[in-house]
Parts: structure tokens; C-alpha cells; sequence
């Protein structure tokens, strides 16, 4: 009996006085999370994810990515891993995984879902950035990575340059006005090179007073025409961007693409150009509306195959809804038009000057 009144006055005496028992334990140490490794060794890690759905009345034939016609889609999963610091070594790591991934693969061409959009080693002394590997283009107001285009669907002329290039590049920043850009590498998309000769590429960014931005980018080199045979082409594309408050931005791009013995050897020289606009709204904290116009002269049939002298344009409105810092929900109404009968009805039959077409997008980051 004395041994029972014993434990019990030891257990009334534990929960009585807890602040002896928790004194006698142990501190407890604090586990770092992951944010707070990459933050300590400068790495950054990101991504999104991008499903949606888009319907349309005829085929896309004009389009990039939005080709799966009346369809859900997971058009991309992107994760980005970057060490860049400012004075030494680094290095940047991009895959996109997805329907997305199938259009924008360098030569020779993979049937795959998975690619390796971007893979470089970085070297920053200064001024001077040097990066060697595989790294997105110059040229275009839009880029591969859906959250940092306004629109849902990608412009003709995203369609009609570049999407990456394999070699050197080196980015000098002259003052915070002007940055100079040079590199050689092995053309356009093209991982391992079709021919031994080597692309050229140059740029100029430019920002004469803070509202407006223009990039000026050109691409000089022989790329491939017909079957293992190549020819010079060339690329001249221009970018503004003028930013007249927080809320209110405007864009305009032009591209002139020439291409000698477009068909092979003999065969004429092709070329294409195009203009397009851009507007964009922020109506309140989470509510954006976006809108595109554009103009496209495929004078060769080079780019699209279409009709000879073919003039293309299309209208764009997006509107985009905010819920939270890392989500983004939209819809879009598209027209397109051609001079010339071009759209498809169900993959073939009946062609069309007009197509109309609407969508709805998710954005996730994380």
C-alpha cells in the first residue's frame, strides 16, 4: 500500500510541477527547411505547372503549341534549378515536361514529352556575363515558359523564330542603358549541328529613359533547306516595350526572316516578315486583361507551306483572374485570318480563310 501512495504522489508531483520535468529535457534543435538551404547556398529552385483546355473550328495550322484541337491538355510542367552569382562560376539547369515539350526539342528531333530547354555553365566577372551551352533565343516578345506571356496562345511570329540555341553567348552591360550581346552557336534548335557552319548572333538592349525597353537581336548563319543541304539566313527582330504606369504597359515586335535557296540548291530565296501589338491592363489587383493584334506575310511559302504570298493575322483578347501570388486562371477569345483559303475542317475537306477558336487556362508556381 505504502509503495502505491508512493507512485501516485510521484505522478501527481510530475504534472503538478511540469516546469522541473521540462527543465531537465533537452533543447530541441531547429531543422533548417528547404528554402532556407537553397537561400544559404545562393541555388534557386522554381516551377509551374500549365494545363488548360482549347477548342476551335478548324485546325490550328497557324499555331505553336494549342495544336491538340478541342482537347484538355497538360501543355507544360517547367522547373528551373540556378546557382548565378555575380563575380564567379555558376550554372542554370530548365526542363519542360508536356505536349509543349514535343514542339520545342533541338535537333536531331525526339519523340518525347521531356525536354532540356536550357543547360548552361555561367561565368560573371563586372560588367561581362559568358554562359556556354544550351540557352533560349534573342529574338521574340514571347518565351517558351507560359507565366511570363499574358496571352494563352503563342503569336505567329513566336512560331516563326528560334526557340533555343546550342554554343556561347556573352552579355556585356555597357551602363544601365545599354547591354551588348554576342555569341556564336550551332543555328536554330539545333543541339548537335546539321552543317559546319556556325550561326551568328547579336544583340542590343537598349533603355533610353525608364518607361521604354528596346531589344535588338539578329541571327546570321546557314541553316538547313532540303534533305542534308543548307543554306545563309538571316533574322532581324526588334522588341519595345513601354511601360506607362504599374498597371498599363504597351509592346511591339517586328521580324524579317530571309532564307537563300529555300527549296535546295538552285531553287529562289524565301523570305517572311511580320509585325504584332500588344496591350496590357491590370483592372484591379487580381483581374488583367491582355489583348494581341498581328500581321503575318508568309511571301514565299516558306514558313507555313500555304498558298504563295499569304498574308496571316489574327486578334487576341485574355483575360486573366489572380486568386493568389502563385495562381493565375484565364480565358481567351482568338480570330485568325489568311488572304488565302488555309484552315482545315477536321484535319482535311473544306479549307477556310477564318478560324475562331477560345480557351481556358491554370497557372501554378511554385
Amino acid at each position: 500500500m505504502l509503495e502505491k501512495k508512493l507512485l501516485a504522489a510521484a505522478v501527481l508531483g510530475a504534472f503538478a510541477l511540469p516546469g522541473i520535468v521540462l527543465a531537465a529535457d533537452p533543447p530541441k534543435s531547429a531543422i533548417p527547411t528547404l528554402d532556407q538551404v537553397l537561400e544559404a547556398s545562393g541555388v534557386s529552385l522554381n516551377g509551374y505547372i500549365d494545363a488548360g483546355y482549347e477548342y476551335s473550328n478548324k485546325e490550328p495550322s497557324d499555331r505553336v503549341f494549342d495544336t491538340n484541337r478541342n482537347s484538355f491538355d497538360l501543355h507544360q510542367v517547367g522547373l528551373t534549378v540556378a546557382k548565378q552569382p555575380k563575380e564567379g562560376f555558376g550554372g542554370l539547369v530548365n526542363i519542360t515536361a508536356g505536349s509543349d515539350a514535343q514542339v520545342i526539342h533541338s535537333a536531331p528531333v525526339e519523340d518525347s514529352k521531356f525536354d532540356v530547354t536550357q543547360a548552361y555553365i555561367q561565368y560573371a566577372t563586372g560588367a561581362l556575363t559568358v554562359i556556354g551551352g544550351k540557352f533560349v533565343t534573342l529574338a521574340g516578345t514571347e518565351v517558351i515558359a507560359s507565366p511570363s506571356n499574358n496571352n494563352i496562345s503563342r503569336s505567329i511570329l513566336f512560331g516563326a523564330i528560334p526557340f533555343t540555341h546550342t554554343g556561347v553567348r556573352a552579355t556585356y552591360a555597357v551602363n544601365d542603358k545599354v547591354s551588348l550581346t554576342g555569341g556564336v552557336n550551332n543555328g536554330w534548335d539545333q543541339m548537335q549541328d546539321s552543317n559546319r557552319q556556325k550561326t551568328i548572333e547579336l544583340g542590343v538592349g537598349l533603355t533610353p529613359i525608364k518607361p521604354l525597353a528596346i531589344n535588338i537581336s539578329g541571327y546570321f548563319g546557314s541553316e538547313p533547306t532540303s534533305g542534308t543541304t543548307s543554306a545563309s539566313r538571316s533574322l532581324i527582330d526588334v522588341v519595345a516595350t513601354w511601360t506607362m504606369s504599374d498597371a498599363l504597359s504597351f509592346g511591339g515586335e517586328y521580324v524579317d526572316v530571309k532564307q537563300d535557296e529555300a527549296g535546295g540548291p538552285g531553287t529562289p530565296d524565301a523570305k517572311y516578315s511580320g509585325v504584332a501589338g500588344y496591350v496590357t491592363y491590370m483592372l484591379k489587383d487580381t483581374w488583367r486583361i491582355a489583348g494581341r493584334i498581328e500581321w503575318f506575310k508568309d511571301t514565299d511559302s516558306f514558313h507555313f507551306g500555304g498558298p504563295a504570298d499569304t498574308k496571316y493575322s489574327e486578334g487576341t483578347v485574355t483575360l486573366a483572374y489572380l486568386p493568389a501570388k502563385n495562381t493565375e486562371i484565364r480565358g481567351e477569345l482568338r480570330t485568325d485570318k489568311a488572304s488565302n483559303d488555309f484552315f482545315f475542317d477536321n484535319g482535311g475537306g473544306t479549307l477556310s480563310k477564318t478560324m475562331y477558336s477560345m480557351g481556358v487556362q491554370a497557372i501554378y508556381k511554385f
